[in-house]
């Protein structure tokens, strides 16, 4: 069983980051689910967790707070398309794709900021 069923976070401006997380979810294999009045949701083909994206007028993001969303990708070529794929649909890059020894050898990811200055990272990180 997984620990999460979904992950929700909020967003000022609905289609631009509906736009932008289409472009990279693509790039991890997932498809946009769901769409209702100020929310749009994304799935892993296959099924999985999802991610929902909602609309807040009065949104505040704080920066470098600790947190983030961290998606598994199923390889390192995953990695690098999700992060080109953000910085193309306006990204900020906060890590390019690499290994991360500080974790562990096998730990490659890259880091992002989304257009609302979310912390998203991909990981391909196998335990073997």
């Amino acid at each position: 069983m997984t620990m999460f069923h979904h992950v929700s976070i909020g967003v000022a401006d609905l289609e631009r980051s509906a736009a932008f997380y289409d472009a990279v979810m693509a790039a991890l294999g997932h498809t946009r689910f769901m769409e209702k009045p100020g929310t749009v949701s994304w799935w892993p083909t296959g099924g999985g967790q999802a991610l929902w994206i909602n609309q807040r007028d009065d949104l505040t993001v704080v920066p470098d707070d600790g947190r983030h969303i961290a998606f598994q990708a199923q390889s390192r070529a995953q990695v690098d398309a999700f992060h080109a794929a953000a910085m193309v649909a306006g990204a900020t890059d906060d890590g390019a794709p690499g290994v991360r020894p500080e974790y562990r050898d096998t730990y490659y990811g890259a880091f992002v900021l989304d257009p609302d200055g979310h912390k998203l990272e991909a990981v391909h990180a196998p335990r073997d």
